[in-house]
């Protein structure tokens, strides 16, 4: 994966315990303004790319057709945590389209709420797919689906669906997708370079509202997104308390794996970053730096130093140690 570089650090009693190694771009109107590593190392761009997967949504008149919200398209690039609120919303979603829990394709699992896995250990419950953290993601497929009256098996990569979604893909990276995977929730996650992403991103930030389809679609997802962070992630969250920091003007979003991704409007700035060991740790630590760096986000914020300098600390209370970033990164 290229030649990635130093990014994070966690230290202990005064010395390096572990390095975080990774690559960033940051890109604007002209191109790349800033990178580390390799901005053309491939990667999986995983869940970081929920807004690109949700062009057709908007760009085929789907969403306007039922009438969706921005809290909808919020919820359709969402990683969420599985909370009620999330799975009361994905579940009218459902209801209003005329489906039901069984016509998602994202599997189930045990929701990262913990009042909501409380409440199903209590009630003897089992998780369903709308506690899957992708289900708002996949409400949105099958909407777009349902709108071009195409087969219900809308994660197989020739479906109407994925081709609209590859092609979207293509177009915002201004590359060829360098192949795909099939991510957690059973979805195609088509491989870029992170040049490629943090292009796409800037794409996003620069949208008009009143531009061509895609150009409208753009700027409607990256608002819904900075609007409503608790549907795109949830509360204690890093997407969630830093989009809030930032006064709601920038969307955010990380990806499994380590990867992270920003869209800033006021800059028309995109930002892509991946730790190559999958540290999420790392990962929020870094995209935290650079939104600081550019100045979108003030590192003295409680929610960015909740992540860098992230302190440690033992069961007692104790500092054990903290992140720090490493040298020459930022």
């Amino acid at each position: 994966m290229g030649n990635p570089v130093p990014m994070v650090e966690l230290w202990r009693g005064g010395m390096r315990e572990s390095s975080h190694l990774g690559h960033a771009v940051i890109w604007g109107e002209g191109g790349i303004v800033e990178s580390w590593g390799d901005p053309a190392a491939i990667i999986f761009p995983r869940s970081s790319c929920k807004m690109i997967q949700a062009l057709p949504l908007l760009e085929t008149g789907a969403a306007d057709a039922v009438g969706l919200t921005d809290r909808h398209i919020a919820l359709s690039c969402a990683s969420h945590q599985g909370a009620a609120l999330h799975v009361g919303m994905t579940g009218r979603w459902l209801a209003d389209l005329g489906l039901a829990e069984p016509d998602l394709r994202c599997g189930a699992h045990e929701p990262y709420d913990r009042e909501e896995r409380d409440r199903l250990i209590s009630a003897q419950e089992g998780p369903c797919q709308l506690h899957n953290n992708c289900s708002g993601k996949h409400c949105g497929f099958l909407t777009t689906t349902q709108h071009l009256k195409a087969g219900p098996e809308y994660v197989e990569l020739d479906h109407p669906l994925q081709t609209a979604i590859r092609q979207a893909t293509e177009e915002v990276a201004g590359e060829t997708v360098a192949g795909y995977g099939i991510d957690g929730c059973s979805a195609p996650n088509f491989a870029m370079s992170l040049g490629g992403l943090a292009r796409a991103m800037a794409a996003f930030a620069a949208a008009p509202a009143g531009g061509s389809a895609r150009d409208r679609a753009m700027h409607r997802l990256t608002r819904a997104m900075a609007a409503h962070p608790e549907l795109v992630a949830g509360e204690g969250r890093a997407c969630t308390e830093l989009m809030r920091a930032m006064d709601h003007k920038v969307a955010i979003k990380t990806g499994a794996e380590a990867v992270f991704v920003a869209i800033v409007p006021e800059r028309k700035v995109g930002i892509a970053l991946k730790i190559t060991d999958g540290s999420s740790r790392a990962s929020e630590a870094a995209i935290t730096a650079l939104l600081a760096r550019i100045g979108v986000l003030d590192a003295a914020h409680p929610a960015a130093q909740k992540r860098l300098p992230a302190v440690q600390k033992n069961c007692r209370g104790l500092t054990t140690g903290e992140l720090r970033l490493s040298a020459g990164f930022v």
